[in-house]
């Protein structure tokens, strides 16, 4: 009895290995034929501002290079939490991908209390796309002409200037605590669903001041509607060469960068992860997409899923600390 019972086992087996063997070639089948219909990029923030002014771009061009539609769907609302919940809950087909920012991937997890979503653990990071300093705006009405300008004036008024920002959890947001936190001026912020409403009340004189993605405010410095009075980076900005860091304003190792990635749901196959990588990088070396925003002071850059996912958890420590740092919280 032993002696049959071995050749039937091995049946068992060889069926088992079989079926693993098929089960594993599904993705890979999958990946084979991707994309065959059109892909949504959600952009977790409505038309017109920093956010959209990466992806709109990059859908126009990921569509030529993958031969398929790449559909641009605004999802704004919570510093960008509904717009990433929704991704984080979506198929993990690579037909529904996010357009994720520092906010939605480093900084909401610490400042929310509450979040629907886990920003490491429901996506897979594909690839950095962009990222550029935060500005500090102003309406010509307020008499300031630099940073110092501006601390000698909401010291003298405190509570009397608000800083307007495209939402909790933003880079500008955040940025802006780190400047009331580092100046000790008493300074109101007012969060908006998105940097384009907030920019419209700051030209109407709802708002005073703004801090916002250089790319979103710069048009409207070049025509002489807002003061530009400083920028977050390290270094100064080619587009903006006569504006001042933070650092150069008195603010000593003030730095903040606002940055884009794509990432999909968790557990995307990785063969499509790949495909989307490859060209994501592709588009990223694109002249014709580089012209388009690089002169908005925006910084292009590429990278593999691996240094993409290294870089993410270095941001989650970075701006956590950030958020600890100035005592900002949302409920």
């Amino acid at each position: 009895m032993k002696q049959r019972a071995w050749p039937e086992f091995g049946k068992v087996l060889r069926a088992g290995v079989l079926l693993v063997a098929g089960a594993m070639c599904v993705p890979a089948a999958l990946a084979a034929g991707y994309p065959d219909k059109p892909i949504r990029l959600v952009v977790p923030f409505p038309p017109g501002g920093p956010t959209d002014m990466v992806a709109r771009p990059l859908a126009e061009f990921l569509g030529k290079y993958l031969k398929q539609q790449i559909i641009v769907d605004n999802r704004g609302g919570a510093g960008g939490a509904i717009g990433a919940d929704v991704v984080a809950k979506a198929p993990a087909d690579g037909y529904t991908l996010l357009m994720a920012t520092v906010g939605t991937q480093a900084i909401n997890a610490t400042l929310y209390k509450k979040l629907s979503y886990d920003p490491v653990k429901d996506f897979t990071p594909i690839s950095l796309v962009a990222a550029a300093p935060v500005a500090l705006v102003v309406n010509p009405s307020v008499p300031a002409n630099s940073v110092a300008d501006l601390i000698a004036l909401a010291k003298a008024k405190p509570g009397t200037l608000n800083f307007g920002t495209a939402g909790n959890g933003t880079p500008g947001h955040l940025t802006g605590e780190m400047f009331r936190a580092a100046t000790g001026v008493d300074i109101k912020h007012v969060p908006y669903k998105g940097s384009a409403p907030a920019v419209s009340d700051l030209l109407g004189g709802q708002i005073q001041m703004m801090f916002d993605p250089l790319q979103s405010v710069l048009p409207q410095v070049r025509a002489g509607r807002l003061k530009l009075l400083a920028i977050s980076s390290k270094a100064r900005s080619a587009a903006a060469p006569d504006v001042p860091t933070f650092a150069e304003s008195g603010l000593k190792d003030f730095e903040a960068t606002a940055w884009w990635g794509v990432f999909g749901p968790a557990n995307l196959p990785p063969a499509i992860a790949n495909r989307l990588n490859a060209a994501i990088n592709a588009v990223v070396r694109d002249e014709a997409f580089r012209a388009l925003l690089v002169p908005q002071g925006v910084t292009v850059s590429g990278d593999t899923r691996e240094e993409f996912a290294r870089f993410q958890k270095s941001e989650l420590v970075k701006w956590g600390n950030a958020v600890r740092d100035s005592g900002a919280s949302v409920d």
